[in-house]
């Protein structure tokens, strides 16, 4: 069976669902290819099943979150930036708030909600929508391309294909990688794809043996250094001590570094260092802290800190300080404090990598944005091929910043797509 469109779109997550509205608005005959049976899997389990749909900072600081080529993204905002994104979903009916570092959330917390909202707006657009179609390749001839060849052998054709598929992370939601072999299939390169947005995985022995699991922290800053002791960057945040390492905010960011790193530097460890309390100077906790011994000499120094650092912390804290954690106040001495104060301020950790790539909350890598138009997302060597979102080897930290490469570039390839489609049918 065979099939004209103006525009296929593969990929029913946020980067097609977007290009598939944007070329049904210019007025194209749009079909919309889930291999799955559901559209916006990642979507919905996004930002905790609350759906971070964008980030409200200004553009300059949306691209300095984006360590994956983001200036990339530079043309692609200036049609359709994260105040565009804001405007789009409240045209909809779907209200949004804006929570801690600009993240924007619908106000029911549903992301199912932002979800519906697409899928409701492309049907009413005139768009189809098929599920259970996984795509077996691409059809092109003379760098051009035709459609594509579905798993069932069924072939599709139009002017513009968009590959919307997403990476390799999470793949129950779909994304397996079938963007890379489709690019790949017809001249594209492929970069290097490595996780990112991950945790980190720690071998302490206060790791393995799960003393700090579940542990969670508010608003502290971890380092990372290099082999060399150089330091690679730095993140603060939230995090939390799991089984195999840590995880949270600060330390998904975090991930992209120790990627790079590792990619680098190869298979050795890394040193990372988590200032527990970041607002405040090494002499300072010294000084707080050593005042609260002197106000209750008689107690054992874990009881005295009680309330003024995480309980669970006290006991790894005196032990790498070399203190016991029965010694009374009276008995500390300055010398082992400051000691103590230093790893406040400094809690070390050896890092040997992060999860994998499947296990990862995004994928670094991807079709080399060298080969994509910035100003269309088309090809630069198949035309009538457009990228949009995570397929590209562009990304960003959590905070909704790759949501929001993703509605950006979907809503500019489907607009471009769409318009060149229709010229070329009017010039017919």
């Amino acid at each position: 069976m065979t099939q004209q469109y103006d525009v296929l779109v593969i990929g029913g997550g946020p980067a097609g669902l977007m290009a598939a509205i944007a070329a049904s608005a210019e007025g194209a005959r749009v079909c919309l290819l889930e291999k799955g049976n559901k559209l916006g899997r990642k979507l919905i389990i996004s930002g905790g099943g609350r759906c971070n749909v964008t980030n409200a900072k200004e553009l300059d600081e949306l691209i300095k979150q984006m360590p994956g080529n983001g200036r990339f993204m530079h043309s692609s905002f200036a049609q359709f930036s994260n105040q565009d994104i804001i405007q789009f979903f409240t045209d909809l009916g779907v209200a949004l708030k804006e929570e801690d570092r600009g993240r924007m959330f619908p106000v029911s917390d549903k992301a199912v909600s932002v979800a519906n909202a697409l899928i409701a707006k492309l049907k009413q657009q005139g768009g189809e929508i098929r599920l259970n179609s996984p795509v077996e390749a691409l059809l092109s001839d003379a760098d051009v391309c035709r459609g594509v060849r579905l798993r069932s052998g069924d072939e599709l054709f139009a002017p513009c294909v968009i590959v919307a598929v997403g990476g390799c992370s999470v793949p129950q939601t779909g994304s397996t990688g079938d963007g890379h072999r489709f690019a790949r299939a017809v001249g594209h390169t492929i970069t290097e794809l490595y996780p990112t947005e991950v945790p980190l995985v720690a071998s302490d022995p206060f790791i393995r043996d799960k003393r700090l699991q579940g542990l969670s922290l508010r608003n502290i800053e971890m380092t990372l250094f290099d082999p060399k002791q150089k330091k690679v960057s730095v993140q603060e945040g939230d995090m939390i001590f799991t089984h195999f390492g840590v995880s949270g905010p600060a330390a998904l960011r975090m991930g992209h570094y120790v990627s790079v790193s590792k990619r680098k530097f190869g298979n050795v460890p890394l040193r990372l260092q988590i200032d527990l309390m970041p607002e405040r100077r090494q002499e300072e906790v010294f000084a707080e802290s050593w005042a609260l011994l002197g106000e209750q000499p008689k107690k054992a120094v874990k009881n005295v800190l009680k309330g003024y650092l995480p309980e669970r912390l006290i006991p790894l804290l005196l032990e790498l300080a070399g203190i016991a954690e029965e010694t009374t106040a009276s008995n500390m001495s300055k010398t082992s404090w400051q000691q103590f104060a230093s790893y406040v301020k400094g809690l070390p950790l050896t890092i040997t990598g992060t999860l994998s790539l499947e296990e990862a909350f995004i994928t670094g890598g991807g079709v080399s944005v060298k080969e994509i138009d910035p100003r269309t997302m088309q090809s630069k060597l198949v035309n009538g091929l457009f990228f949009a979102g995570e397929v590209m080897d562009v990304h960003a930290h959590t905070g909704g910043y790759n949501i929001t490469i993703a509605f950006s570039s979907g809503f500019v390839a489907g607009t471009h797509g769409a318009r060149q489609t229709i010229g070329q049918r009017l010039d017919v």
